[in-house]
């Protein structure tokens, strides 16, 4: 039996924190002040800030299999593991130089971390962030080890990513951290930038800075080996100045068909994911840098590079058309969408605001002050394979 001052102490502890889900919850990243903002997207408020992330220039999270945990991978090599019920930093670790993002395992017990320095993929328990593995990369040209892109998480323990420098793709398989296995494809393309894993887990989808087309990987059957989709989808054309790289990652997947930005084209690439031919190209106002697919695949939505990274664009994936085009501010860097799609949530770094959208009447349903905000970040992604 508890005591009366027991009982007490547990009555305030409840009316102080009291219980909630993770279902609806998120983060912003503030990337010039090395914080995020736990964010709820029910009631379209800031729960919390926490400080003490390090750099967030180029930052990206996972979760938990439970939504509770987020894992901040920061440029500067810094993981952090975001308890964001209590609203708190559980563990933090310097694993890296120069990171810039990560996966967690099917069964949630792994995080890994791409590095671009040290080049290479690190693996930590999830729970306690100790150093499990560490795959180091092919050295480049230089003498250098490779800078790892693209890690996506796929079904069996495994984790598929890209080598910029030397061109090859690696299926990790990592059901025992301690003591991965290494699958290697080789000369799949010049300089993968960026890479997906598809909704069913079945294919890896890397894309190529340094030529156009992309590289494709039946996780089913690897050993049938790379395959090029999109060859030369750029032939005869002038490729414009890339000034931001485009990401693959978000899940362009919709309606049977695969939306992906053309790399130094103001376009966007649709491909058929039965037999991964081109199917259609639609003209956008910019160089798309993420294409990311409404929950109901119903729309497809665009930011862009400099100079036109003030627009969005909305694709209607049915008639492949442009259907609306919105100004959110300047520098839009990220999108994501409420479990159901919606609203979406959008960042505008240069304005200092992320803006909440209807995306039936694409009407302005919120607006949330924040700091340089760049990625946003649900809880939803807990549930998504190569989120």
């Amino acid at each position: 039996m508890f005591s009366g001052v027991a009982s007490l102490a547990l009555l305030t502890a409840c009316a102080q924190t009291p219980t909630r889900g993770t279902g609806d919850l998120g983060v912003v990243v503030e990337r010039a002040a090395g914080r995020v903002q736990i964010i709820d997207t029910t009631t379209r408020t800031t729960l919390a800030t926490i400080d003490g992330l390090g750099d967030l220039s180029h930052a990206s999270v996972v979760y938990s299999r439970d939504g509770r945990y987020a894992y901040v991978f920061g440029r500067d090599g810094g993981l952090t593991k975001v308890d964001i019920l209590a609203q708190r930093i559980d563990r933090r670790v310097m694993q890296a130089g120069n990171s810039i993002g990560g996966a967690i395992s099917q069964d949630g017990r792994v995080v890994a971390a791409q590095n671009y320095t040290p080049g290479g993929v690190k693996l930590f328990d999830s729970a306690t962030l100790e150093l499990l593995g560490d795959v180091r990369a092919t050295p480049g040209p230089d003498g250098v080890a490779s800078k790892v892109v693209g890690l996506a998480d796929a079904p069996g323990g495994k984790f598929v990513a890209s080598l910029f420098d030397t061109g090859e793709i690696w299926v990790i398989d990592a059901s025992n951290p301690r003591a991965p296995k290494i699958e290697k494809f080789a000369n799949v393309g010049k300089q993968p930038y960026d890479g997906l894993v598809t909704p069913d887990g079945r294919w890896y989808v890397a894309g190529l800075f340094g030529e156009d087309g992309l590289a494709l990987l039946d996780l089913w059957h690897p050993e049938r080996g790379v395959k090029r989709i999109l060859d030369k989808y750029g032939k005869g054309e002038e490729k414009l100045p890339v000034y931001k790289m485009p990401h693959l990652r978000g899940w362009a997947i919709a309606a049977g068909y695969a939306f992906l930005p053309a790399v130094g084209r103001n376009e966007v690439l649709v491909v058929d994911t039965r037999d991964w031919k081109e199917v259609a190209r639609v003209p956008v106002a910019g160089q798309p840098v993420f294409v990311i697919a409404r929950p109901d695949a119903r729309q497809v939505w665009v930011n862009f590079a400099f100079p036109d990274n003030g627009s969005v664009q909305v694709i209607d994936t049915e008639t492949r058309t442009v259907v609306k085009t919105l100004e959110p501010g300047k520098a839009v860097l990220h999108l994501e969408f409420t479990p159901r799609g919606e609203a979406v949530w959008i960042s505008a770094r240069d304005d200092n605001k992320v803006i909440v959208y209807d995306t039936a009447t694409f009407a302005p349903l919120a607006t949330l002050a924040a700091d340089s905000p760049s990625g946003i970040f649900f809880t939803v992604r807990a549930a998504r394979i190569g989120f």
